[in-house]
């Protein structure tokens, strides 16, 4: 009797441990351990964006300073104060109960998006400045054909958790990058042209996520490296809009 009740004993340990390295396996793999904030280096990817490049006469363009009015509509951007040090806000990284886990943050967007539109316009075919004037003072240059000036008005990012595949846990990363526009004649105020750009990305494809792990492919590891290809698209779309390059082409410039 008492080979057999230390057996079963033995038996009901050795699954109560069983049952609990199964728990803590479940746990560990549940829980991502991330520092709270992520710094992430936006940039614009030359010629990622194709079927514009030297479609546009060598006009001189200056690019005024990005103006950051953005507008935070994703649920998961209800917290999108900057840091200590001035830097914006720009994503989110959420746990598989929609949770934060870490936030999100890039340089200075005001310069970053005026360096896009200038290698954007090169790619064009235009000849490109930067300036921090302002657009009252940019349209008195008598030297220049158009002076560009933008409203940021969408930039974020989200990375999100799904489940879990055979290398462990599977994540989505979601991004949001919309700009306004208008381009004017020095040394008028009225527009010359005037239109959005907007881009969405989604890494892997929002439909190969659905469908299941073993179709979740991600091609960037980083938040900031999805949302610099959303704000790639987004600026360099703007010199692929038919309307835009057919109103340069057609264009007598007036030297003054």
């Amino acid at each position: 009797m008492r080979t057999i009740g230390s057996a079963a004993a033995r038996t009901a340990a050795l699954c109560g441990l069983g049952f609990a390295i199964g728990a803590c396996s479940t746990l560990f793999q549940n829980k991502v351990n991330l520092p709270p904030v992520s710094n992430q280096t936006l940039e614009y990817y030359p010629r990622q964006v194709k079927g514009y490049q030297n479609s546009y006469p060598p006009r001189r363009i200056v690019i005024l300073r990005t103006a950051d009015a953005r507008e935070f509509k994703d649920p998961s951007a209800v917290d999108h104060a900057p840091d200590a040090d001035g830097n914006p806000r720009i994503g989110v990284v959420l746990d598989r109960e929609h949770q934060p886990i870490q936030r999100v943050y890039g340089q200075p967007l005001g310069p970053l998006v005026e360096d896009a539109f200038a290698r954007a316009a090169e790619e064009a075919g235009m000849t490109s400045f930067a300036s921090d004037e302002s657009l009252d003072s940019a349209l008195k240059h008598t030297d220049l054909d158009y002076v560009l000036q933008s409203t940021l008005t969408r930039c974020w990012v989200r990375k999100q958790r799904g489940p879990d595949g055979q290398n462990g846990p599977i994540w989505a990363t979601s991004a949001e990058f919309a700009v306004e526009v208008a381009i004017y004649k020095p040394p008028f105020h009225t527009p010359f042209w005037h239109a959005s750009s907007a881009s969405a990305y989604d890494d892997p494809p929002l439909n190969n996520f659905l469908s299941g792990p073993e179709d979740d492919t991600s091609i960037y590891d980083e938040p900031g490296e999805v949302l610099s290809v959303a704000l790639t698209r987004a600026v360099a779309n703007t010199f692929r809009r038919p309307d835009l390059r057919a109103l340069v082409l057609d264009d007598t410039v007036l030297r003054h």
